[in-house]
């Protein structure tokens, strides 16, 4: 059986972060073709153009990891109905310089968990159009907004819950084939890959 690369990233700094909690049950209940490493933000400073010339070895480090991954999943919260700013600062950082985003065509899944009732759907909404921006294609479906509960989801990451743990497992199902799909269509001699003169 052919292994995935997925790089995932908590948008929380949090060391108590539930969306950290919710990744350990996501990799749990992943599909045995899937093989994950934390893509970190922590350590990154605050992006500005003036990196550019010269990236520090953090931000080298991230995109290094970034590419290196055949798929990507985000784990975030969302503050103030939008995407934490740890998490959108990665992303400016893998984004460039111009011309080099890591970004580009990593097939990517978004997914995140909240006291709430809503679960992250508007941090997830504006994750949407920055990774649209950045060429990287999404699973559309199923959606995944988490409403946290304490009794669901143990520290280790064990889903207590029949019902939440059957959703997440089929998450992770449509997340893998999504990401094979998204690698086969990128492939070498995949005819989206033919050159446009030769569609005539």
């Amino acid at each position: 059986m052919a292994t995935f690369k997925i790089g995932y990233l908590v948008g929380s700094l949090a060391k108590d972060s539930i969306n950290r909690t919710l990744s350990t049950a996501l990799i749990r209940l992943a599909p045995p073709e899937l093989d994950f490493t934390e893509i970190p933000i922590r350590d990154l400073p605050l992006y500005s153009s003036d990196y550019d010339a010269d990236y520090p070895p953090t931000g080298r480090m991230f995109k290094s990891l970034i590419e290196a991954s055949d798929g990507l999943l985000f784990v975030s919260p969302e503050y103030n109905r939008s995407i934490p700013g740890a998490l959108k600062n990665a992303i400016d950082w893998g984004s460039r310089p111009w011309g080099a985003n890591s970004f580009a065509r990593k097939p990517t899944g978004i997914i995140g968990a909240s006291p709430g009732g809503i679960g992250t759907a508007v941090m997830q909404s504006s994750m949407r159009s920055v990774l649209s921006f950045l060429d990287a294609p999404q699973l559309n479906s199923p959606e995944a907004y988490i409403q946290f509960n304490a009794d669901v989801f143990t520290a280790d990451g064990e889903v207590t819950n029949q019902g939440t743990r059957a959703f997440l497992g089929h998450y992770m199902e449509e997340y893998s084939a999504f990401v094979q799909r998204v690698l086969a269509a990128n492939a070498p001699g995949h005819i989206g890959d033919e050159h446009p003169d030769s569609r005539k």
